[in-house]
């Protein structure tokens, strides 16, 4: 099987836990996050046509929608319809404007140079061609638009560095498999950060892909990096 359609299966099984674990989990630090990131995105007072990458349950396309200036267009788009189900159910509830769509983000079916503003919020790390997939987004972002993405990291300071794979590799995936009753997805989660490039390396990806002026800034001794280009 692809990685893509075990990412698919993995998310729709746990889809009906994923917010509450991932808020207990991270101890609602990445709300925070996020909130920095969408002051990056929403930058304007204009109307801007946005597209939230790897959505999931929408938490960051929420945020968008609630910053964004009346008239914006905000679409999120995942691989998981169990995810986007709960993320539906979200965008009702919070009156959100935004729509979220089935979207394969290593084949985007929109045109060229069409959106002001792309995210991706803790998803990048599962493209199964992450070179493709920053290629695709860039291909659709209007020239001059910005690509911003959040994603978790392994902090660079050893102590920090320690603790934090104790929990990640060990903590995590026990509470998340007795909460959940699927151990193996939050194996995969820690996982797949400790197997995400590193950001030099990323952001010289990001510049292979055709952005520029692309830096980015770690949070929370470098839990979680955003990272920032232009195209």
């Amino acid at each position: 099987m692809a990685k893509k359609e075990k990412i698919k299966s993995l998310f729709d099984n746990i889809a009906p836990d994923y917010d509450k674990l991932n808020h207990i989990l991270s101890l609602n630090i990445d709300k925070g996050w996020r909130k920095k990131a969408v002051r990056e995105i929403i930058d304007s007072k204009e109307p801007l046509k946005v597209l939230d990458v790897a959505c999931g349950t929408g938490d960051f396309t929420i945020e968008i929608a609630r910053k964004a200036a009346e008239g914006s267009s905000i679409t999120g788009i995942d691989l998981s319809e169990g995810m986007m189900k709960v993320g539906r159910e979200k965008i009702n509830a919070a009156k959100a404007r935004a729509t979220l769509e089935y979207g394969d983000c290593e084949a985007l079916t929109y045109s060229n140079d069409l959106f002001d503003r792309i995210s991706v919020g803790f998803g990048v790390r599962n493209f199964e061609h992450l070179d493709i997939g920053l290629k695709e987004m860039c291909r659709v972002l209007k020239p001059g638009g910005k690509l911003v993405i959040l994603e978790l990291s392994v902090p660079s300071n050893p102590i920090i560095r320690w603790c934090y794979k104790l929990y990640f590799l060990n903590i995590l995936p026990a509470i998340g498999g007795m909460v959940s009753g699927n151990r193996g997805a939050y194996e995969y989660l820690p996982a797949s950060v400790l197997h995400f490039p590193a950001p030099d390396r990323f952001i010289g990806m990001m510049r292979e892909a055709g952005f520029s002026e692309v830096r980015h800034k770690a949070f929370t001794f470098g839990i979680c990096r955003m990272y920032v280009g232009i195209k």
